[in-house]
């Protein structure tokens, strides 16, 4: 029976070379001798070219499993009560929930006043509510300011014909005021 030689000090030099770990190292198991007889780097460097040293493949670590459950995760099973270990505030706190919605609303107010769809005042005013959590998405948000937008051009409108109106009321005091006085007149001159 032959006995084993021990190839520990030329494990270790081949790792070096190949610059990886002992257990990686492959050692020809027909070429033992000339192995055995190796002794320096440089031995190993041509062992290696040769192809009697080898540096094993890394072994596969799976994630088709992983990716399967993830898949699942996504579907929204293995999420039910069973599976929850946080509180509801742990798993999703509300505060980011919080700063999302601020985030989208305070976008939409931007964006609007930069296209000037509305004014600064308004943007001011809906900021102020946003923030009051008078809003609780942007549908509704953008709901309130086209009604704002109505109810100030219906304000304007407004404004304009109390002014045509008080204008006309005002031409209208001009004219009879005018022909008072010209009966005025008519009657100083008959007289």
């Amino acid at each position: 029976v032959k006995t084993m030689v021990s190839l520990k000090l030329q494990k270790r030099l081949a790792a070096s070379v190949l610059k990886c770990g002992k257990r990686k190292v492959w050692l020809d198991p027909n070429e033992i001798t000339e192995i055995h007889n190796a002794n320096s780097r440089q031995n190993f460097r041509k062992l290696i070219k040769d192809g009697y040293v080898i540096r094993k493949p890394n072994k596969i670590h799976s994630r088709a499993r992983v990716n399967e459950r993830l898949a699942a995760k996504r579907k929204g099973r293995h999420m039910g009560l069973g599976k929850r270990r946080g509180t509801r505030e742990a798993r999703f706190p509300s505060k980011i929930i919080w700063m999302r919605r601020m985030r989208v609303l305070r976008r939409l107010l931007k964006r609007f006043r930069e296209s000037k769809k509305i004014d600064k005042h308004l943007y001011h005013t809906l900021y102020l509510k946003v923030k009051g959590n008078e809003f609780k998405n942007k549908r509704v948000l953008m709901e309130h300011i086209h009604k704002e937008k109505a109810e100030l051009v219906r304000a304007k409108q407004l404004q304009k014909e109390g002014e045509h109106r008080r204008q006309r009321a005002a031409a209208k005091r001009a004219r009879a005021a005018a022909r008072e006085a010209e009966k005025q007149k008519k009657l100083l001159e008959g007289n």
